[in-house]
């Protein structure tokens, strides 16, 4: 415990190890803890100090531990390129456009998790109802605890393995298969920016993680946000007559997220036109 709390992020933060920056009034606090961290590219300086990172937060780590961490960060990168790629392909629009849009220094920050046992799993969450503010994000579970909401009612995400599962809103499908004997199920979750992005076409859906009071969970969610203050919007293959655009070009959509994020609110209205 003394170590944990030396790794504490302050109230508002994001960024290092405890709950989410206090609820507003009327919202719960999840049942779990977790630590955050921007871990690509910022992953390659650690060690060092790194302003980039929020208050210049650093977590002391072994060589071992950081070189784990900077291989799954490495690999994630990847995946979420061959995911972007593979949702431009299937909306038949050129195959970088995402890419483009996500800019050079797309950020990739994990939220590694751990859901306690509880003994009234039915009155605690242990994340609360949302929608992800990143373009979409790469899930790894260890047991079934997500959930999604479709047509008012809760559905469990079921686990798989070999396969990279994508979770639009209204259907999930796999899109490719990974190889690999050991390789576990990762699920690619489409957040507001992606929705944005395609004009609506791919859904941010909202969901949730329940508790148990059997089981202690664990998982690592890597969430893929454009650069900084970089300007998104509907791509311009995805408007037409049929399909007029419903998205308005946007800026600093996270920072908009935030406070309706702590009401336990949606922000998607913001960005319609």
């Amino acid at each position: 415990m003394e170590e944990k709390k030396k790794q504490a992020k302050g109230v508002e933060d994001f960024e290092g190890y405890g709950a989410d920056p206090l609820p507003g009034e009327g919202q719960f606090l999840d049942w779990s803890d977790r630590l955050f961290l921007e871990v690509y590219p910022e992953i390659l300086n650690y060690g060092q100090k790194n302003q980039n990172l929020s208050g210049a937060f650093m977590v002391p780590m072994s060589q071992v531990a950081k070189g784990i961490l900077e291989e799954y960060s490495i690999k994630m990168k990847n995946v979420t390129e061959l995911a972007s790629k593979a949702m431009a392909k299937s909306l038949n629009i050129k195959e970088n456009c995402f890419l483009t849009q996500f800019a050079e220094r797309a950020q990739h920050k994990a939220r590694f998790n751990y859901y306690l046992r509880c003994q009234k799993p039915d009155l605690v969450l242990g994340l609360k109802p949302h929608s992800d503010v990143s373009g979409f994000t790469i899930i790894l579970m260890d047991e079934e605890s997500l959930q999604v909401l479709k047509d008012e009612q809760w559905f469990t995400v079921p686990k798989i393995t070999e396969a990279l599962l994508v979770l639009v809103g209204d259907q999930m499908e796999a899109l490719l298969v990974l190889v690999g004997d050991q390789m576990e199920a990762l699920l690619v979750l489409v957040g507001d920016q992606m929705e944005i992005m395609t004009n609506g076409i791919f859904k941010s859906p909202v969901h949730r993680v329940v508790t148990s009071s059997e089981r202690e969970r664990i998982s690592i969610a890597v969430f893929y946000s454009p650069e900084a203050n970089k300007e998104i919007g509907p791509e311009d293959g995805l408007i037409n007559e049929e399909t007029p655009r419903i998205f308005k070009n946007v800026k600093g959509y996270p920072d908009i997220y935030q406070g309706y994020y702590k009401k336990g609110q949606r922000a998607l209205h913001v960005a319609k036109v």
